[in-house]
């Protein structure tokens, strides 16, 4: 493996805190949704370094024109209060999601870890984009990535909740943050979520949720960074926040590089 991943080894050799368990759940540290975290975690977790994060912090075309593009996903941290008033009433309508195999139309992945919405968002997005290319074959991504694809809901949800190596990779990240880390044990009112444009349409993708959100079809010639864009992924969101006087939104733009694994896709 390319010195460019972080190696299990060096992981453990930081000596990253453990997760805890907050009535009978194991429970994480939130991550913060920024650059810098978010590209620490993929290096632990051994993704390819050629994908790019970048704060989005304005959906204005003169804001967003310093952000390389094409974008194929977006991870979003929003307030509790912004996400119930776009959600609330979507997500009574969302089906069970059942699919296994790799007949189902995107990877979606049941959330049963407490405060692990960023790694679920981030894991959400790279195993989707590009049919997993930006993992590295062979690596321990990699190995959970082919599972999930072949497990039922329950039993993937298992297989993340039961990994070590997510957990020292997550929990390394989140320690490592600009602002004072808080305990498992502190309550989160903050949702992560990840959208990913593939060939079969735009979806947003939130382990909390019944399932995957197919949002709507998306030429490849406009990225979710295009106002067409936009509209499937957080201008919902940010109506919400506009009509009720909401804070506490974050957007990072994940840029893919050119010069991809030369993994081929395993998925049609």
């Amino acid at each position: 493996m390319s010195e460019s991943f972080e190696s299990p080894e060096i992981l453990k050799s930081r000596n990253p805190p453990k997760a805890e368990i907050v009535n009978g759940v194991k429970t994480f540290i939130p991550l913060e949704n920024n650059p810098e975290t978010l590209s620490r975690l993929c290096k632990n977790l051994g993704i390819s370094p050629t994908l790019t994060f970048h704060d989005i912090f304005s959906t204005s075309p003169d804001l967003l024109a310093s952000i390389p593009r094409p974008v194929r996903a977006i991870i979003l941290l929003v307030h509790a209060p912004i996400y119930h008033a776009a959600r609330s009433s979507i997500e009574l309508t969302t089906p069970e999601f059942q699919n296994s195999g790799e007949s189902k139309p995107i990877i979606w992945m049941k959330q049963t870890i407490g405060h692990a919405c960023g790694l679920m968002a981030l894991l959400h997005c790279v195993f989707n984009l590009k049919n997993g290319r930006y993992l590295v074959p062979g690596s321990k991504l990699y190995s959970i990535q082919e599972k999930a694809i072949e497990l039922e809901l329950a039993e993937c949800a298992k297989l993340l909740y039961d990994s070590e190596f997510l957990e020292a990779a997550h929990m390394d990240a989140a320690a490592q943050g600009s602002s004072a880390a808080p305990s498992p044990h502190d309550d989160n009112h903050h949702h992560f979520i990840g959208f990913v444009q593939t060939p079969g349409g735009v979806w947003e993708l939130n382990g909390g949720m019944n399932g995957p959100l197919r949002r709507g079809s998306l030429s490849t010639e406009f990225d979710l960074l295009s106002e067409e864009g936009l509209a499937l992924t957080v201008n919902d969101f940010l109506d919400e926040a506009a009509k009720g006087g909401y804070g506490e939104m974050s957007m990072v733009a994940i840029a893919e590089s050119t010069q991809l694994q030369s993994s081929p896709p395993r998925r049609s």
